[in-house]
């Protein structure tokens, strides 16, 4: 596969250098003391199977940047030991089933995040709190960059978090950390690697990571491997062009094979560090819609990184962060010529600084700029080359009320979306000449949280987000392979406007806790890919005339409403442990235009779990029934219910100077036939989810 290779790209990575053999004093205040790194606070007990009961406080550093627990904005974390017994091959199937979160579902390969029903440009990845630069929110069957199997943890925020990281996160964001530039000085060295075997797509899967440091110096370095062949499932009936019934027990053409590798470094001391990283990304997967095509996917990135606190001055704390990413993927057909080839180099800068102390407001204020540059080129391309320009200025302030904390926030952007239109040779002109749109969208909040006594917070909070359209609901024009769809743009789209309120509240005593949120967000001008009814013709791969359906995009009034409940308590101490979980959500949207239900929404469900421990024994067990999702749009069909048991269990044993997690699950344990509402139909109905399939692995930790 090409690799990209620019000076651009060269004289960043010379500047990355330059600062990490800079002097320490040259680049950063004197500071005396010592002071608590955020990221080195107490992480959270991991929400999933197979976790202990959270304790009594945790941080969720993406959440606030003022450094504490954020009740009135819904998190969950994954680390440690419950990320390890979830990590599956796609971050989206890794996240599905934590409350209020689902995945698109193109395949085991290529899954997203979908956060209370939102997908797309409206759910925020990040990597190491920036962006993650990928194609993935283009088209279902793009896979992000961000690799499971070398994150350390992951964080989920639902709802809106925009002021932080613009519209994108109307719904939700997720970050993911792996500490590929240290925040805080290593001493001596330590390491962890993991193995992984199994499952449904029959995986081999391994990562290792070393780090080191002295004197206040610090490395690190990470790669990681993952192969699988084709989706083993229950045997179903794929549709088929012909009308035929053949039933099969496995997905075609879903395979996968992926690659990472970085290298970083860093300085730091009691009050700050400063740092850089390089890693690459390749994935080459199957696309479980056209069987004859691959894709050849390939991710570049630098990052530098830093932190500087207990400044003189109005700011106690400065951090700053911003990377560069080259990102290239190529669609490759059955006789090795290559499709369509998609492009992008995106930058980013964020500057943030915690400001002393103003009577009893504490708060923070930042800028962001964001540059994206994006091309997609061959015969089934179906957008321009286009660029997108951003600029934002935030601020978060809180202030404690009697027992109260109040949040409040505020956030202004200014966004340029420009088409290159079509090049000067184009043999079939389609999206015409060069055209830019500006936009500013602003969104703020207000929330609050309240100790209620016997354990009980209380929390509330309120907001209104603007989101600019992304350069493909402008200006696509042309035929989409991956959903089989004629995709149009609107390039007099305006911002997406949405109101948001939420009410939640939490218990928690000892080992026991229960966690409860409703929610509702109000679109005023919601920009959805709707069917209109028509038929384009179009030539297909044979040179035949054909017809495709012809989606647009377009801005209605719409409204999403849920809940979400979840709760864990212990039953017995001794002899064994023994934890009992469960939860449920939903999500009802609604075209308040049509009066049709929005599309790809998760249906109801419910979970529930044991765990049982004992020394280096944990075991367990859930079960997640999804209800039958029949609130569809007129294109689409419903999806039946399902009730799915995993099993699961770990063993902790001491090895010489290092300690040893043996783990061994069963999913599916019923072999039961399950789809994924949240996925669009033509993958829907091609890839069900995994048979009944064991996975076993190990991790080791130095």
């Amino acid at each position: 596969m090409q690799r990209s290779s620019t000076p651009a790209r060269h004289a960043l990575a010379r500047a990355v250098l330059s600062l990490l053999v800079l002097p320490p004093a040259a680049m950063w205040p004197a500071g005396a003391g010592a002071q608590a790194v955020q990221a080195a606070a107490p992480a959270p007990a991991p929400v999933s199977e197979p976790a202990p009961a959270a304790p009594a406080a945790t941080v969720v550093i993406t959440g606030n940047p003022l450094g504490r627990e954020q009740l009135a904005q819904p998190s969950s974390v994954l680390s440690g030991d419950g990320l390890t017994l979830r990590r599956a091959g796609s971050l989206g199937e890794t996240l599905d089933g934590l409350p209020g979160v689902a995945a698109t579902g193109f395949g085991p390969q290529s899954s997203r995040p979908v956060i209370r029903g939102l997908d797309g440009d409206r759910v925020r990845l990040l990597d190491n709190g920036g962006a993650s630069v990928d194609a993935s929110n283009l088209s279902f069957d793009h896979a992000p960059t961000l690799d499971p199997l070398v994150a350390e943890r992951i964080e989920i925020l639902r709802g809106p978090a925009a002021l932080l990281y613009g519209g994108n996160a109307t719904g939700g964001v997720v970050n993911a950390i792996d500490n590929r530039i240290p925040r805080t000085a290593a001493e001596g060295l330590s390491g962890r690697a993991e193995l992984r075997l199994g499952g449904a797509a029959r995986e081999r899967a391994g990562a290792a990571l070393v780090e080191g440091g002295a004197g206040g110096w610090s490395w690190h370095a990470d790669v990681a491997g993952r192969r699988s062949d084709d989706l083993r499932t229950p045997r179903f009936s794929p549709p088929s062009e012909d009308g035929g019934a053949t039933r099969t027990r496995r997905v075609a053409n879903s395979e996968g094979d992926s690659r990472s590798g970085a290298l970083g470094a860093s300085w730091a001391d009691a009050d700050g560090f400063i740092g850089a990283s390089i890693d690459g990304h390749d994935n080459d997967y199957g696309v479980a819609v056209e069987p004859d095509v691959m894709i050849r996917m390939h991710r570049e990135r630098v990052a530098v990184a830093g932190e500087r606190r207990r400044l003189a001055g109005p700011f106690t704390q400065v951090e700053f962060q911003a990377s560069r990413t080259h990102y290239r993927h190529e669609e490759v057909e059955g006789g090795g010529e290559v499709g369509t080839t998609f492009k992008s180099t995106g930058e980013e800068m964020r500057v943030q600084a915690r400001h002393r102390p103003l009577g009893p407001l504490r708060g923070v204020i930042g800028l962001q700029a964001e540059q994206l540059e994006f091309s997609a080129l061959g015969e089934e391309a179906f957008v321009p080359a286009t660029r997108t320009r951003s600029l934002a200025l935030f601020m978060l302030e809180e202030a404690s009320v009697g027992p109260a904390t109040l949040t409040a926030g505020l956030r202004w952007e200014r966004v340029r979306v420009s088409s290159k239109g079509d090049p000067a040779d184009a043999e079939e002109p389609r999206f015409g000449a060069s055209a830019e749109r500006r936009f500013t969208p602003r969104s703020a909040s207000l929330g609050a949280t309240l100790p209620a006594g016997g354990g009980w917070t209380l929390s509330a909070s309120a907001g209104a987000t603007e989101r600019a359209p992304a350069y493909y609901e402008l200006f696509a024009d042309g035929v989409h392979v991956a959903t089989g769809a004629y995709e149009r743009g609107d390039p007099d789209l305006r911002v997406e406007r949405s109101r948001h309120v939420e009410l939640g509240a939490e218990w928690r005593r000892d080992a026991h806790r229960v966690k409860a949120s409703v929610f509702q967000t109000r679109f005023s001008r919601y920009i959805g890919l709707d069917a209109t009814g028509r038929e384009i013709p179009v030539v297909d791969e044979d040179g035949e005339a054909a017809t495709v359906p012809e989606y647009a995009f377009s801005a209605v009034r719409a409204r999403l409403r849920g809940l979400e409940l979840e709760g864990r308590t212990r039953l017995l101490e001794r002899p064994w442990t023994l934890d009992l979980e469960g939860g449920f959500d939903m999500v009802r949207g609604d075209n308040l235009d049509t009066g049709e239900p929005l599309a790809r929404l998760a249906p109801q469900r419910v979970r529930a779990g044991v765990e049982a421990g004992s020394g280096a024994w944990r075991l367990g067990a859930r079960v997640v029934h999804a209800a039958r999702q029949d609130r569809v749009p007129a294109f689409d069909v419903p999806t039946s219910s399902s009730t799915v048991l995993n099993l699961w269990a770990s063993w902790r044993t001491a090895l010489p100077s290092a300690d040893a997690l043996w783990f061994v699950r069963l999913d599916n344990v019923t072999n039961e036939l399950a789809y994924n509402a949240s996925a669009i139909r033509t993958v829907r109905e091609l890839s069900p989810q995994g048979a009944r399939a064991l996975t076993a692995g190990v991790r080791v930790s130095f």
